[in-house]
């Protein structure tokens, strides 16, 4: 074989792709692809689209993330939170099945490509660190559960709406008695199936002699499986005279390739959509990449991601289908399978197109419940409800912020969800650096070592004050550190010596500096010495930078051991 790493940065620079890759990688790819088909229907069916448009999202994207993304086993292509961010953002700006609706979704695809290639360029990957873990999980879980019950409607066989779930709840009340009980019994029995493959499938290969490893891939297909029967369901009893919608005509053949038209008013007002769609998407796919690169000890690396993501959407762009992104599911299995580099994910799209292309026709009488019960099962796995009772025992702010996103999310909607993540995120990070945590601390007696003197038993003198600044300090934290010390000091009138103990200080900007420039000629006026220990390098450099050591009332100590005992002696 040709060395493909020039291709593929998830091969080995060391290594050449050899027969023992390819059939690996051949193997994992069949795995995928059959899984993928009726996953990429599905959320074409969540993000109200045409069934097509989902395996066209599963082609050029796969194939354009496979030559630009580092990660060797992340499979890219339709996921349920984002088909659902994708119908939410284009209720608002076109009618489901019209082709209004479906120029807005490549749109949407496009601008999302745009941003993320843009922060790829501008290596603002770390961004994604900003965006609590937490909270993610919280509108995740809320996520899954609008998504689970948005697709009551195909398993009911009723004509229900809404974007939240208190929307969704009160359509579907005001509909139930028009239920289809045939396409009921076909979406409880596939969801039936599924569970049943998903809990005892592995254990009942097992018993018929295959091993435990393919056991567990061949209960991934069930979906498949489950796929063929309820076709087949469909047309021996003749269930579409019977009211069961099926999925109809899929035009054969692959997407035509094409430049999305653009409106400057469509893309103002999918701008938002987009971009909480990209942040979504590249935390759900970082955090996918990461985790099983841990386990091959494969780094990955982020702003590459954003420029392999930001690709990949505007391939779906470009192939006529919506946003995409690394998907949890189907990279699981794709690792478990064996797969070594992104070969196995052009296969996989070579796969899906040979589908697209031959097997489509086949597809008209699969009943939308079926897919509906697909979507549910798959989403099931993401709620997960423990982060509540974690957080609660952990930090009651993370519990209500956690408490917050998951309400939010359900009542208003997934954009408003993920707005209020993102804000409570990045609001939660500004309270914790403005209120930081500033210990008084004593000399452990026999060590070098200084701790809180609430939580220890230390030695102090009463003319010194040592504090220890557990944060660096910027603007919104300088003030809350002078206002300490002057009440400390106010407070005690013996003290003569203030020591700021710097070792968890790693920046200083220009407000804090004065702040501490004002600190130090108060003190001064009352007689009270200033003195700094264990300052860092780089922070030190920007103190003399402005003289302001020059101008300290006290001494700069290298350690807070040789500052307490000269000043106690």
């Amino acid at each position: 074989m040709a060395n493909l790493t020039t291709l593929l940065p998830s091969i080995p620079r060391s290594g050449r792709y050899n027969r023992e890759y390819f059939l690996s990688d051949a193997i994992a790819a069949v795995i995928v692809a059959i899984m993928l088909i009726p996953q990429s229907l599905a959320y074409a069916l969540l993000a109200g689209m045409p069934a097509e448009v989902g395996l066209y999202a599963s082609i050029l994207p796969l194939a354009v993330y496979a030559v630009l993304g580092t990660s060797s086993t992340l499979s890219v292509g339709p996921v349920a939170i984002t088909s659902l961010m994708t119908a939410a953002a284009l209720s608002d700006v076109a009618e489901q099945g019209t082709g209004d609706y479906l120029s807005a979704a490549i749109t949407l695809a496009a601008l999302s490509g745009v941003i993320l290639l843009a922060c790829g360029l501008l290596r603002l990957g770390a961004l994604a660190n900003f965006l609590s873990h937490s909270v993610v999980q919280a509108f995740v879980t809320a996520s899954a559960i609008v998504i689970a019950v948005s697709q009551f409607k195909h398993l009911l066989g009723v004509d229900s709406s809404g974007d939240n779930l208190i929307e969704l709840l009160d359509t579907l009340y005001a509909t139930i008695g028009e239920t289809n009980y045939f396409t009921l019994a076909i979406g409880s029995g596939m969801i039936a199936f599924l569970l049943a493959s998903r809990f005892w499938g592995t254990t009942v290969l097992e018993r018929f002699g295959v091993s435990a490893h393919n056991s567990a891939l061949m209960a991934k297909t069930a979906p498949v499986l489950g796929i063929i029967a309820t076709i087949l369901l469909v047309l021996g009893f003749d269930l579409e005279s019977k009211s069961v919608a099926v999925v109809g005509d899929i035009p054969a053949g692959l997407p035509f390739l094409a430049l999305p038209s653009f409106s400057l008013q469509l893309a103002r007002e999918l701008l938002l959509p987009a971009t909480l769609i990209s942040i979504i998407g590249y935390v759900e796919s970082i955090s996918v990449g990461r985790t099983l690169g841990a386990k091959r000890r494969e780094g990955v690396n982020n702003d590459r991601e954003l420029i392999a993501l930001g690709g990949a959407n505007l391939a779906a762009a470009v192939s006529g289908s919506f946003p995409v992104t690394g998907g949890f599911s189907r990279s699981v299995v794709n690792f478990d399978a064996g797969a070594r580099t992104q070969a196995a994910s052009l296969m996989t799209a070579g796969l899906i197109a040979l589908v697209a292309w031959f097997l489509t026709p086949y597809l008209y009488h699969l009943p939308k419940a079926a897919l509906a019960a697909t979507i549910i099962v798959a989403v099931l796995s993401l709620i997960d409800f423990s982060i509540v009772r974690k957080t609660w025992r952990f930090s009651k702010r993370d519990w209500g912020s956690v408490i917050a996103t998951l309400l939010l999310t359900l009542a208003f909607g997934v954009e408003v969800g993920v707005s209020s993540g993102v804000l409570i995120s990045i609001g939660m990070h500004l309270y914790r650096t403005a209120r930081p945590h500033v210990a008084e601390v004593g000399l452990v007696e026999g060590t070098e070592h200084f701790r809180n003197i609430l939580r220890y038993k230390v030695k102090t003198f009463p003319d010194v004050l040592n504090l220890r600044i557990d944060e660096s300090l910027f603007f919104a934290n300088a003030s809350m550190l002078e206002e300490l010390i002057y009440n400390r000091v106010a407070k005690d009138e013996g003290i003569k010596h203030v020591v700021l103990m710097c070792s968890a200080i790693n920046e200083v900007d220009f407000s804090a500096l004065e702040t501490l420039s004002d600190i130090n000629k108060r003190l001064f006026e009352e007689d009270i010495l200033l003195h700094l220990s264990e300052v860092k390098g780089p922070v030190l450099d920007k103190l003399n930078r402005v003289y302001f050591i020059d101008e300290l009332s006290g001494k700069l100590y290298l350690t807070q051991y040789q500052a307490f005992t000269e000043l106690s002696s």
